[in-house]
């Protein structure tokens, strides 16, 4: 293996390495300064290659690039954005941003010594806090598969965890080591951490990641490692022993928990759903879920409806006089009734009359039951028409699912925009947060079908009457604090994609009044641009251009670059400052390929890019142009 990387050194003429942050398993982390980012601070993971080798092969290396450009379209406020992977001297390279903060492990590790761990209100809020970037990443096909305490940071800055080491490239970096060789695999994932589809056969879900999540909510908890915690005989969990938590929350953690991937939720929106307080699993309605009644006797006889709880039905009731006896035949004012025999006769008629129906009633329901044999299924009476009749019975509706509302900070200050991209189902809102300042101006647009926006001034209400259900919207800030951006699909749709820039404008500065002084110097007119065409050599995948520029001066090269290749841009030697900016093909910068002088990645649209290169003061330059598909 070789040694890790001199303090000091420079890679790809731009990264200069500070410390060695850690080393593991899979490779080493060097603290950075990005020199074309003005010293910005970075991570550098250098990747091992297996013990025995010296360097990885030519086609490990084009498979680890191509899995980690996968990671650079990741761009999500709590999970560090991938800049660039490079190759040198066979040593593999990937840059990340740099995190300023601390492990949730050595958070607990903190604690420990004081006899305490985190309280359930603290992990209810990780929970919430975590599970948005975890649907932001299962739905570009991405699964994590190392969730635990080591790999999530407390941001200093918001106070917001942070997901880091994907152990997707440590998946990619395990597989190419093994290309044409009969060694075991080495399955990424922490022991106790990892569910045992992930540590035995390799294969991870995104309810694998759900489980990593639940196992570090009862370590974090309880204060204790996942081996004091399960039963590896029984395969269940005993965590709740040392934990006292409520059932809501224990009842999602142990469904996280399960076993058996079916069991648990199969989705990061079914677990966030059921945090909320929402049922985890259908109520039971079938004619089953209730014991069977026997029948009472004719005149407490009752009715039940398939799928509910009996109740009494309206009749007449024990004792009570008939209501359908036949008026008795005039009589005599000083005339018995009970001396007058055609009296008597209709009165024993009509009381006839009215047993019969009774009769019928009591009758007619005994036939309709089963044999005395077995209890009678729940089934629907008809009552005689001296009864209200009990409605017929209607199926159960299926209860929709519960609305699941997320919330995502956005660090934004003036002069910044950022872009984030999501999925949205039809049950969920997201609710990106951010501080305004009165006077600003804000742009939010949407990019894709089926999801339109809210923008919410402070006080929770809509910030006029045109940002309410729109796709974009562009106006000043009336007040200073805190403004939501809400997203909501589209009535009628399943799922929908979209990507939100949203950009904060500061307030131009009042003119000054003019003070007497030496008359003002003639302002600088615009800068001349010296374009040139230029094309990368058939059987090549670079070219080398060198010219001069200087205040006032700007060289640009157009090159045409198809849909999904890299293009890589390097000022390799120079005289002076020099930096370069690339423009798309509608015009607009690269969000990250502004004043550098290292860039690399895959263009998202195909067409001529603009590459201008620019000094303060006159220098030469020589600078590389690579595409590769």
């Amino acid at each position: 293996m070789q040694p890790p990387l001199p303090l000091g050194t420079v890679l790809q003429n731009r990264y200069r390495v500070i410390k060695l942050l850690g080393q593991g398993g899979f490779g080493r982390t060097y603290l950075a300064e990005d020199q074309g980012r003005f010293d910005e601070q970075c991570a550098i993971k250098e990747f091992v290659p297996r013990q025995g080798e010296d360097h990885f092969s030519s086609k490990a290396t084009e498979l680890f690039q191509r899995e980690a450009a996968i990671l650079y379209q990741i761009q999500h406020p709590q999970i560090p954005q991938f800049r660039a992977t490079f190759e040198i001297e066979q040593r593999l390279f990937l840059v990340q941003d740099y995190v300023d903060g601390t492990t949730y492990r050595d958070l607990l590790n903190e604690r420990r010594p004081q006899g305490i761990s985190f309280s359930e209100s603290e992990v209810r809020e990780f929970l919430r806090q975590m599970l948005p970037l975890l649907a932001h990443i299962h739905a570009k096909g991405i699964i994590h598969r190392d969730i635990s305490p080591d790999n999530v940071m407390l941001r200093n800055s918001d106070r917001l965890p942070v997901l880091i080491d994907f152990g997707v490239v440590k998946e990619v970096v395990t597989r190419i080591q093994l290309t044409e060789t009969t060694v075991p695999a080495t399955t990424v994932g922490k022991v106790g951490y990892a569910p045992s589809e992930q540590m035995q056969s390799g294969r991870a879900y995104p309810n694998s990641d759900l489980y990593a999540l639940a196992v570090t909510a009862v370590v974090l908890l309880t204060g204790r490692e996942p081996q004091d915690l399960f039963d590896d005989v029984n395969l269940t969990w005993h965590w709740q022993r040392y934990a006292n938590v409520s059932p809501d929350l224990a009842q999602v953690i142990n469904k996280a928990l399960s076993y058996r991937p079916g069991d648990r939720f199969q989705s990061v929106s079914e677990m966030a759903q059921a945090l909320g307080g929402a049922p985890l699993g259908p109520i039971a309605t079938s004619p089953a879920a209730f014991p069977a009644t026997p029948v009472p006797p004719s005149s407490q006889m009752r009715t039940m409806a398939v799928g509910r709880p009996y109740q009494p039905t309206t009749g007449v009731a024990p004792g009570a006089r008939p209501t359908h006896a036949a008026p008795p035949p005039m009589v005599a004012e000083d005339s018995s009734v009970w001396e007058n025999p055609w009296a008597v006769a209709a009165m024993g008629v009509g009381l006839a009359v009215v047993a019969g129906i009774g009769g019928w009633g009591v009758v007619n329901a005994l036939n309709q039951s089963e044999p005395n044999t077995t209890p009678p299924s729940p089934t629907l009476t008809l009552e005689p028409e001296t009864t209200s009749p009990t409605p017929d019975p209607s199926p159960t509706p299926t209860t929709p699912a519960e609305p699941v509302e997320y919330s995502q900070q956005l660090n934004l200050r003036g002069g910044e925009s950022t872009e984030v991209e999501g999925s949205l189902r039809a049950n969920e809102t997201v609710n990106y947060r951010f501080q305004g300042q009165q006077g600003q101006t804000l742009r939010a647009q949407l990019a894709g079908e089926g999801v339109l926006l809210t923008v919410l001034a402070p006080n929770g209400n809509p910030v006029d009457g045109q940002a309410s259900r729109v796709l974009g919207w562009t106006g000043p800030l009336e007040f200073t604090g805190e403004y939501v951006v809400q997203l909501k699909p589209v009535e009628g749709l399943t799922q929908s994609n979209y990507a939100l820039t949203v950009a904060l404008e500061d307030p131009a500065p009042e003119p000054e009044e003019p003070t007497p002084g030496p008359p003002e110097s003639p302002p600088e007119s615009a800068p001349s641009i010296s374009e040139q065409q230029v094309s990368i050599p058939q059987g090549e995948e670079s070219l080398l251009v060198s010219n001069r520029v200087g205040s006032g001066r700007i060289q640009r090269y157009v090159i045409n670059i198809q849909e999904g290749q890299t293009l890589t841009v390097n000022v390799e030697d120079a005289s002076g400052p020099v930096l370069f900016a690339i423009n798309q093909p509608s015009g607009t910068l690269i969000p990250d390929a502004e004043r550098i002088r290292f860039w690399q990645g895959k263009v998202p649209l195909g067409g001529a890019y603009a590459i201008d290169v620019s000094a303060p003061r006159d220098a030469e330059f020589t600078l590389r142009l690579g595409v590769r598909n």
